[in-house]
């Protein structure tokens, strides 16, 4: 791959602002553009494309935004060669140069060998690095040593919505010939040794709401007569999880699979300066003094979060109000073999418990708005032998092997439902600052990662 184009097209591509978590028109013509731009890359390459309408988007006020089309896209179809199809996706979350970003965050800016911009590491740079790796077997006029499948979406920081009806939908068709399917969407825990993601958390979203009526309280007025909601629900929140980290809802363990012999040795060989991560984190202490405790609780143990409360006074200044209506949001991240139903069971008797100790008069309602199963992957597949060896080829080094303590939901709907061998082969360094306001992928994990998917490539036609 001739760098320099690889990073054109990529400035090319940070410069659509092709924000999906804003329900805006402007914004959905902006991602429309941005898979128009990469279907056009695919058709360029000599890829059969197809952009499958996905329809509307329903928003509670009654709107309706387009949903970027879905773009499936296929370059040989050679039954002696195996089929490997890549999922990725457009979209990016919001960004603003107010909310902190140093440069702009749609010009990709070079400092020090990074390249900044938001979506170069989530997810529009490792999408590029594989068309890379299939442009690079094109310009040798090489034949290429595996089927090429894409699925490229655009609504993946919004939920993938409509990606899993086509997954359903093309069971049959476009993927009933694919072997194996990959994904780069996540980082190393490290800052220069490759990984493989072998596992994912899954996640249980709740809204616990506290309601005494729908407007607000004067403090002076009411201040010392009533349950005042707010109390009822820091209490509820406080009730969760201690200093520790440990969750406090009964029976939340009591699923969570046992630790083998064979999993503790994975932890050890993994290569992370617990220092060097702290310092990178910019945080002053980590609850776990070892690096093999700290990553179990990263990824095979579950972890309860407190994201906010909506109806609270939050602005600058001054407000004696109290707030007739609460909602706390939280979420548990989910290990196997916990079931999402019996987590929901649980969590709402707990807070039904500490409420009513409460004696409060007000309402309280708990609803589970999101529940993804967590993902584990078969290490001993091809695709993972074979991605094994194109990292020492092209790193020299063996990968860690890791797991991934956010939720990837398409992982395990891809493996439920096409019944192929999924795996997860990042590019992108520990540092990368996915969704924050300081993203970017190194120039070099950028060339070498597309080096590295058309190694994976010649390895998949080996094993074969």
């Amino acid at each position: 791959m001739d760098p320099i184009v690889g990073r054109m097209t990529l400035k090319e591509w940070v410069a659509v602002e092709s924000d999906s978590v804003q329900p805006v028109l402007h914004l959905r013509r902006e991602l429309l553009r941005m898979t128009g731009l990469a279907a056009d890359r695919l058709r360029n390459l000599g890829a059969h494309v197809d952009l499958v309408d996905a329809g509307f988007q329903q928003l509670p006020d009654g709107q309706s935004l387009p949903i970027p089309p879905i773009i499936l896209a296929e370059l040989g179809n050679d039954p002696k060669k195996p089929t490997v199809c890549f999922y990725g996706h457009l979209d990016v979350q919001p960004a603003r140069q107010e909310d902190g970003w140093v440069t702009d965050p749609h010009t990709l800016t070079e400092v020090d060998g990074k390249l900044y911009g938001r979506g170069t590491t989530d997810n529009k740079g490792p999408v590029l690095a594989w068309i890379n790796a299939v442009s690079t077997f094109r310009a040798l006029d090489e034949d290429l040593p595996v089927n090429v499948k894409f699925v490229i979406e655009g609504m993946e920081e919004a939920g993938s919505l409509a990606l899993e009806e086509l997954v359903q939908k093309e069971k049959a068709g476009f993927f009933s010939s694919v072997d194996y399917i990959v994904i780069s969407d996540n980082l190393w825990i490290s800052r220069r040794t490759p990984a493989l993601t072998c596992g994912t958390r899954g996640n249980s979203y709740f809204m616990v709401e506290v309601k005494c009526r729908d407007q607000d309280f004067h403090s002076g007025t009411f201040g010392g007569i009533l349950n005042e909601p707010m109390a009822d629900l820091v209490a509820l929140l406080g009730s969760l999880v201690d200093s520790s980290g440990r969750i406090l809802i009964p029976g939340i363990y009591d699923h969570v699979a046992p630790v083998t012999e064979e999993e503790k040795r994975t932890y050890e060989a993994i290569d992370l300066d617990l220092e060097e991560y702290r310092n990178s984190s910019q945080v002053k202490k980590f609850l776990f003094h070892t690096k093999e405790e700290l990553l179990m609780h990263l990824w095979r143990y579950p972890s309860l979060s407190i994201h906010g409360i909506e109806g609270a006074f939050h602005e600058p200044g001054a407000k004696t109000v109290i707030p007739g209506r609460v909602i706390g949001k939280f979420s548990i991240r989910l290990v196997p073999h916990m079931n999402i139903s019996v987590v929901e069971k649980q969590v709402k008797q707990h807070l039904d418990y500490i409420f009513s100790k409460r004696n409060s008069s007000n309402q309280m309602t708990v609803s589970m708005t999101l529940g993804l199963h967590p993902w584990v992957a078969n290490i001993r597949d091809n695709q993972y032998l074979a991605a094994k060896r194109a990292i020492k080829t092209v790193f020299g080094t063996e990968p860690d092997m890791i797991r991934d303590g956010s939720t990837i939901p398409i992982a395990k709907i891809f493996q439920d439902t096409i019944q192929k061998s999924v795996m997860m082969l990042p590019l992108g360094a520990v540092d990368d600052g996915e969704h924050s306001q300081k993203e970017k992928i190194n120039r070099w994990n950028y060339i070498e990662g597309s080096k590295l998917f058309a190694a994976f490539f010649l390895e998949m036609a080996k094993l074969h």
